[in-house]
């Protein structure tokens, strides 16, 4: 049954990052807690950065097949956000790991709220890093690195708009490059996770294979999604909204 429920909300996961860019582990941590049955929340956060990572990575192929990855943008972001993952991770696992999910969830409904009040914005479709936007793609790509890995995050539900404050891309854009950063701030935050010895490797193995399906149909929806205007970005809000809410209502009451 456990290994069932884990290739179910793998798929879940995988459906998530390849029609938002992210909530990958906004769902994974919740739902190797709540559903699965993981005990340990750091051991959540670890097995989900691993999982998280690689489908990541294979549902950034799949954008990239579109042709809706911006290069030149993503990956000087991606770079920066490595050692400011590196260095969360270090102050994140010292923090007891209820009170770091109620920390996750409030967050989550601060973007939440700024996704839905740019929903009508456009952007710029062919943007490129620029002598004009390089501080804020590094700047943002830092601090956010440092948020992913202080909650054990591969960090897209804060990339995407971080990318596109930074650049004004429009969100397609933000989703697809925003994976590139996913990856590589979960392969850091789970290294350092890893190291301490808190990965379930079996567990996440069962979840990269329940995300290999669900990647697929969530890729195909967002381009779909995003000839709508406004819609992708009021899914993303959505899904934030809803797993905030379910993970203070678990937490708060522990307190």
């Amino acid at each position: 049954m456990q290994a069932a429920l884990g290739v179910a909300s793998g798929a879940l996961v995988g459906f998530s990052l390849g029609l938002i860019g992210g909530g990958g582990s906004i769902l994974a941590v919740p739902l190797m807690v709540y559903v699965v049955g993981v005990a340990d929340a750091h051991i959540a956060i670890g097995t989900s950065a691993i999982a998280v990572a690689t489908n990541a990575a294979i549902n950034l192929w799949n954008h990239a097949r579109g042709g809706t990855v911006r290069w030149s943008c993503a990956i000087p972001f991606a770079a920066a956000g490595i050692a400011g993952a590196l260095v969360g991770t270090i102050f994140g696992k010292l923090l007891d790991g209820r009170k770091l999910l109620v920390l996750f969830a409030l967050l989550m409904l601060i973007i939440a709220v700024l996704m839905l009040k740019t929903r009508a914005r456009e952007g710029v479709p062919d943007v490129r890093i620029s002598r004009d936007n390089m501080p804020a793609i590094l700047g943002l790509g830092l601090a956010t690195g440092t948020l992913s890995g202080f909650f054990g995050i591969g960090g897209g539900f804060l990339i995407v708009p971080a990318l596109m404050l930074a650049t004004g891309m429009p969100i397609i854009n933000a989703v697809s490059s925003s994976l590139v950063a996913v990856t590589a701030f979960g392969l850091s935050t789970a290294a350092s996770y890893a190291w301490s010895g808190l990965v379930s490797w079996q567990l996440a193995g069962l979840f990269i294979a329940g995300g290999l399906a669900g990647g697929l149909i969530g890729t195909g929806l967002a381009r779909s999604l995003s000839a709508q205007r406004g819609a992708l970005n009021i899914v993303f809000a959505s899904v934030i909204v809803l797993v905030a809410l379910y993970m203070l209502t678990r937490n708060l009451f522990a307190f």
